[in-house]
This record gives structure tokens, sequence and C-alpha cells, in this order.
């Protein structure tokens, strides 16, 4: 009842919301009459095994897409479905042409589980990292529908695991199997009677491997760098701008590349207040010259990944708010990474800092310093960077742990 009752109000509240900003705007309007439009979307699913793929946002799209394309490659016939809860997600990849159908999530109230099910009528479910809809999982369990959460992580603090979180346990049983990352996640399962569970790793290290074996020149980028020393910080706040301006304009030397995570004009302004010599991507690749600018604005989505290739030293955006974003697409590439305080929740960035391919600053101080010793000396770099590298490499294989199961299991078979 109480579950419900939240699902009810947090719907009501975004509708309020949506009055006044355009990200509760785009969650309500995609949601818009979906019974009838995703009806249309599954018309060319007959006959065919039905994959449903879900996806909080962009970054959980990222662990999920290698199962994705795995699935595609191995059972082309098969009709996907992905979702996505949050517009960041839907609306960047609502084109993915791996995909079938991509859709947002309907709420999670028993009338929309039902509703979506019914439509969608799905032979295997994929949750990626966490998502626990309680309405949705219980009908799934109830129809039998098999359901596999893929990079699952698990940490004491969570709900399953407090005197009150009985509710949230039952929840934990509903679910088919667990693909956890790490070997506490799955002690963590145990505790709570949970057993059906795989230690594979996290998805997003096959990811991250992808891109990189992927890397493509950007000439624009090419012709920035040059032979300077390049600091890229990706997915960056305002307050991760603000500990990395004095050092930047200080260096007109060091080329600075700076790839924030949102890009709305406010935002770009504000940054170009930051760095006095700087210019915007889009100005630069229009006129060719960046004159005297050590500092280049990414006012695009997509490059990030392939912008840490030119890095000498990476940031990564992210440790002064919530937590950071993806260090692995830095890392990936042999790049020693640095980030703000917000890391503990990220067993990635706990391995690289006890590894010493990655450093945690808390202030504008801390970092100008690492920077400057990493900046000037090569060999500590160097030691980071093989370090970063061979840690990424290390942790690969989790999508075919993933897609063993479901092939041994004949879960997309006749």
């Amino acid at each position: 009842m109480l579950y419900n009752l939240s699902i009810f109000f947090y719907s009501l509240a975004v509708q309020l919301a949506s009055l006044w900003n355009p990200k509760a705007r785009a969650w309500v309007d995609g949601r818009k009459d979906w019974k009838t439009r995703y009806i249309q979307l599954l018309d060319k699913a007959s006959g065919k095994k039905r994959v449903w793929i879900h996806c909080a946002s962009l970054g959980e799209f990222e662990q999920g897409r290698p199962v994705i394309e795995e699935i595609r490659a191995k059972h082309p016939d098969a009709f996907i479905i992905l979702s996505f809860f949050s517009p960041s997600g839907y609306e960047i990849r609502k084109n993915y042409e791996m995909a079938d159908a991509v859709v947002y999530l309907p709420a999670d109230t028993s009338t929309n589980a039902r509703s979506f099910l019914d439509i969608i009528n799905p032979h295997l479910v994929i949750f990626v990292k966490y998502e626990y809809w309680l309405n949705y999982l219980e009908l799934m369990h109830n129809r039998k529908i098999p359901v596999l959460l893929i990079s699952a992580i698990f940490r004491p603090g969570q709900v399953f695991f407090k005197w009150y979180g009985k509710r949230w346990r039952d929840v934990l049983g509903k679910i088919t199997h667990f693909f956890v990352q790490d070997e506490r996640s799955g002690e963590l399962l145990r505790q709570a009677g949970v057993v059906h569970y795989s230690v594979s790793g996290d998805t997003r290290f096959d990811r991250v491997i992808s891109i990189r074996d992927k890397f493509s020149h950007i000439p624009l980028i090419d012709e920035f760098c040059g032979d300077s020393q390049v600091v890229v910080a990706g997915s960056t706040w305002e307050e991760d701008e603000e500990v990395w301006d004095h050092f930047c304009n200080v260096h007109p030397d060091t080329k600075f590349i700076i790839a924030p995570h949102e890009i709305y004009e406010g935002h770009l302004k504000s940054i170009e207040k930051l760095f006095k010599r700087s210019i915007r991507y889009s100005v630069f690749s229009e006129t060719g010259k960046s004159e005297s600018a050590n500092a280049l604005i990414i006012d695009n989505i997509g490059m990030l990944s392939r912008l840490y290739h030119y890095a000498s030293i990476a940031y990564v955006g992210g440790g002064f708010g919530a937590g950071i974003h993806n260090i692995l697409e830095a890392a990936v590439h042999g790049k020693p990474v640095i980030f703000g305080p917000e890391h503990e929740k990220f067993r990635e960035a706990l391995d690289m800092l006890d590894i010493g391919a990655a450093f945690s600053i808390s202030s504008a101080l801390e970092l100008e310093k690492l920077a400057a010793e990493l900046l000037e000396n090569e060999d500590r770099r160097h030691e980071a960077c093989v370090k970063a590298r061979q840690y990424v490499e290390s942790k690969a294989g989790a999508t075919g742990k993933i897609m063993d199961y479901i092939q041994a299991k004949r879960l997309l078979t006749n």
C-alpha cells in the first residue's frame, strides 16, 4: 500500500513539475497515450522471441549495451524492446538501431504493469544494475517470465539489508538470476537468503574495451592538441569546472578539453567565464581556428569516450555532487584518472585508488598540486597509465558469462 502510494505521489509531483521543468515535461509527454503507441510498435513482433531490456538512464544503457548487441548477433530474429525510466536516456537513445522498439517505462502501478506486460508479452526480461519495480516484478514472477538483473551491485546500507526491509528482500526472490559485480554483493545476497546469483563482473568493462578497440581519430581534436600535454575533463558539473579554472588559466601551454555533463547555453556560458582562453568545439569546427585558446569546450553529446584517448591525465566529474561518472572510459585508454571525494559507492574507483591508477581530490589546491606532479613526472604518470589499462582489461568478460547463461537455459530458443 505504501509503495503504491509513493508511486502515485511521485507521478503527481512529476506532473506538477512538468509545468516549468523541461525534463519533467519530457517524462510526462513521453508516456502520453502509451498503450496505443506501444501496441503499434509491437505489431511487428508477432511470432518472434521478445526480449525486454530496461535501463534507468544513459549510464545503465551503456552497461546493458554489450548484452543487447550480443543478443542481436546470436539471435537476429529476436524482437528487442528497450525501455528507459529517465528522459536523459530515452531522448539520446530513442533511435538506437539495435532495438526494435525504444519506449518509456510506464509508472509502476498495478494497472500499468499488467497492461504493459500484456502488450509486450516478453519471453525474457533483463534489468540493468538496479530498478526494483515491485508491481512489475511481482507480475512477471506470477507469469513465470524469466527476469535477469545484470551488473548488479549491493551495499550493506541498502534497504534490502535493513531490519525493516523485509518487503524489499522479498522482491529479490522474484528475480530469476542475479549477475553481480563482485563477491561482496554476492555475500550480501546470501545473507538475505538469495542464492540464485553469479559473480560475473560489470559489463561496462566489455563496453569500454569495445569502444577503445574501434577508436578513430577526430581531426579537429588532433589539431587542437598538437604536441601539448592535454587534460581531458569529462562529465563535469559547475563544481568540477571551478576546481580546474585557475590551473588552466595559469598554464597556457597545457591544452584543456572540457566535456560538460550538461550542454545547455547557460552552463556553456559559465564555463567560458571561468576559462579565459576558451573556444567552443562548434565554433572551432566552423572556423578551423582556435587562435590563442588553450581550453576547448565540447558543446555536443557523444564524443567523450574518444576524447580520453588524447589525455595526458583525465578528470571525471560528479565527485563534488551525487557521485562520479564513468571513469572506465578514461582508464581503458591507459590514462591516470582524477575525481572528487564522492566516489565511495563505485567499486572501480576504490579498486583503482588502491592500485595507484586513480587519484581523489577534495579541493582546487589538492587538484593543482596533483595535476602538476602528474604532468611533470613522466615516470609516475606512465606507471598509473599502465595500471589503469591493465585493471580494465583484467575485468572483461561479464557479457560472455551472461550470454552463456541465456544459451544454457535456452531462454531464447524454441
